[in-house]
Formats: structure tokens, sequence, C-alpha cells
């Protein structure tokens, strides 16, 4: 069991830091024409759920990422909510 919960850590870091970039991109430049809000809205979205079934199943790998890619996408959101 503990190869399982080391690929999905693993699995899980790797997804939420892939955020970073994109989120220290739109600090810097306040600039989010490029981005998609439709996709943003709608991954943040999965997320969520991602973030409620790993509540619901106990999965801390899945409930520790999840919370902060929810926290970095919409983070996003807001930036292309008022940054437009």
């Amino acid at each position: 069991m503990w190869i399982e919960n080391l690929i999905g850590s693993l699995a899980a870091l790797l997804t939420t830091i892939a955020f970073i970039p994109q989120v220290w991109k739109v600090l810097r430049t306040h600039n989010t024409r490029a981005i998609s809000l439709p996709m943003y809205v709608l991954f943040t979205t999965g997320v969520f759920f991602w973030l409620v079934y790993g509540v619901m199943i106990q999965s801390w790998p899945a409930i520790v990422a999840n919370t902060l890619t929810l926290v970095l996408a919409g983070f996003v959101i807001l930036y292309k909510l008022r940054y437009r």
C-alpha cells in the first residue's frame, strides 16, 4: 500500500506545483488575456469535487493537493476577472 501512496503523493505534488509558474506570471505581469476563463472555471470546479472526494475517502494527498490547487487556480480566476 505504501507504493500507491507514494505514487499518489508524487502525482499530487507535481500537478499542484505545475500551477505555480502561471500564478507567478499573473502576479508579475497582471496579464491574463491569454488565459481561458471557461477552462479555469471548469477546471477549478473539477478540483473542488476532487477535494470533496478526497475528504470522503480520507486521502491526505488528495486533500492537500486539491486544496492548494483550488487556491492557486482560484487566484488565477480572480486575477482574470480583475484584469480582463
